[in-house]
């Protein structure tokens, strides 16, 4: 259930003393196989972190054998200097795994970089390189899971997952508790298939696939720096899978390590589903589900068990989306509390005793639909964040 099932992968995690607890913090992934194609998506923030300014020129190359992970510090904010750090960082991998197995003869520009911790600080460049040193010499093909718990930050878990294909696979690996909103994937993710796909069809079903998972949970409307999300192929099964074969895997391994991160998100104590129906188009109910995941008075109600349906209109109410106020259903754990825009079943039937919530909003106003994923806010979360530097 790793990035490493599927066939032509080894990965290691290892820990080099980035993490003042002494975890791991290196991860390495390394694609054995005949081909070496890749796709990305990266954060939309302006302030990009220097790992994912050199990992989207290495990804447009279209050719990675080996991505390279550190927690315990972002390389974000930290200028040219931070920059210079990545490079060498990819040169250091490249020159061990040559070193290491030759016929790989691999240069920096094959090496993807991903970094993920606090913002605004060097990375001690001797420890990271000796610990990539370690993981290069650690690569086995059970190495899937020493990589995923190598990534966490203020995970719990590791994420890990795998989608079957018809004798070919994907894997998957991805970190994120916090800062988890839409505008790509906001964490940290690496899937391995050994498919037969080039770059333009792994590109394509990456695209389609974050779009409808990453892309749609929102735990606290905080936008990363560093999200990346790699999606690697090495031939290794020899099947070429069709690009809806290969679309609906990747989904499938992307809406599982979404959910992880919704589950596992910082503080949370609900894990919850906005379910938009009834919506003139996609974009209206993607909005219309975003607004009431990000509304702070929706959260706090769910963290105190209230199915306050008010906050949740009144939400509603924020968007450009087409509807009449007059014409919108809610249902909170399958009691319409709202109907037609007014008060409608009585809230007291509503059972938010557990951890899961269903939110259903119906818009009245077509045929489209989306589901957005998010989760409550809690004192936890506050407490996490307000001493997350120390």
């Amino acid at each position: 259930m790793t990035v490493t099932t599927p066939r032509g992968f080894r990965a290691a995690g290892v820990a080099a003393g980035l993490k003042a607890s002494g975890a791991s913090d290196i991860a390495l992934v390394v694609n054995d196989g005949p081909d070496a194609g890749v796709a990305g998506v990266f954060t939309a923030n302006r302030v990009k972190a220097a790992p994912v300014r050199w990992t989207q020129q290495v990804v447009h190359g279209g050719v990675v054998r080996a991505v390279v992970l550190n927690s315990g510090g972002a390389n974000a904010c930290t200028g040219p200097a931070g920059f210079q750090d990545t490079h060498a960082t990819a040169e250091r991998t490249a020159a061990a795994l040559t070193a290491s197995s030759p016929r790989l003869m691999l240069g920096a520009g094959e090496v993807a970089v991903c970094s993920t911790g606090l913002i605004g600080e060097r990375l001690p460049m001797p420890a990271l390189l000796a610990g990539v040193r370690a993981a290069v010499r650690g690569l086995s093909r059970d190495g899937g899971q020493p990589a995923a718990e190598a990534i966490m930050t203020t995970d719990t878990r590791p994420k890990t997952t795998v989608a079957k294909g018809s004798g070919w696979t994907v894997g998957g690996m991805a970190k994120g508790a916090g800062m988890l909103a839409p505008a790509m994937a906001t964490m940290l993710c690496v899937l391995t298939t050994d498919a037969v796909a080039g770059p333009g069809i792994l590109d394509a079903a990456l695209r389609a696939a974050t779009r409808v998972t990453f892309d749609r949970i929102d735990s606290d409307g905080c936008m990363s720096t560093n999200d990346t999300v790699l999606l690697l192929a090495s031939g290794a099964s020899g099947i070429e899978p069709s690009e809806a074969e290969l679309t609906a895997a990747v989904t499938a391994a992307c809406h599982d390590l979404a959910q992880q991160l919704i589950a596992d998100a910082e503080g949370a104590t609900k894990q919850i589903a906005i379910d938009v129906v009834g919506a003139a188009g996609e974009e209206d109910a993607v909005e219309v589900g975003r607004s009431v995941a990000r509304n702070n008075l929706v959260k706090t109600a769910l963290f105190g068990n209230d199915p306050n349906w008010g906050r949740i209109l009144a939400a509603v109410g924020t968007t450009a989306a087409r509807f009449d106020p007059d014409d919108v259903d809610v249902a909170v754990n399958g009691v319409w509390v709202c109907r037609g825009g007014a008060a409608a079943e009585d809230r007291s039937k509503v059972d938010l005793t557990g951890r899961d919530v269903t939110i259903r909003i119906d818009l009245h106003a077509g045929d489209a639909a989306a589901t957005i994923w998010t989760n409550d806010l809690s004192h936890a979360y506050v407490h996490e964040n307000s001493a997350y530097s120390t």
